[in-house]
């Protein structure tokens, strides 16, 4: 099955895609950037440093966290993270239904084998 999937890239070698975004909404979702990592099968210093990269693209941090401890790790989005978050899913929404037909056209012209 053919799928669109959007990567936005930002001046200053930075970018936003589909990856990005996910981690974001596990991160909401889970309330830890640990359990985010743990659902998407990626380290926690990986998930951290694109947290941390996220955090410093915008002009306010798109994520909070609280330092572990008694009541602490956890992790939610901003409003200006769920504000990203939305603008993402709508451009790719979007984008996928204004061009729903050329993708499938393209997908029709794809040979019978499958690439390995």
């Amino acid at each position: 099955m053919t799928r669109l999937t959007i990567r936005l890239d930002f001046e200053g070698n930075r970018q936003i895609g589909h990856g990005k975004v996910r981690l974001l909404e596990l991160i909401d979702q889970e309330g830890s950037i640990s359990s985010a990592a743990r659902v998407m099968k990626m380290s926690y210093r990986r998930a951290w440093l694109l947290t941390d990269e996220v955090n410093h693209m915008f002009v306010e941090p798109l994520i909070e966290t609280q330092l572990g401890g008694k009541g602490g790790g956890n992790a939610r989005l901003t409003a200006l993270g769920r504000q990203v978050v939305e603008l993402y899913r709508e451009i790719e929404t979007q984008s996928h239904s204004r061009y729903s037909d050329r993708i499938d056209a393209l997908s029709g012209k794809l040979s019978e084998t499958a690439a390995s």
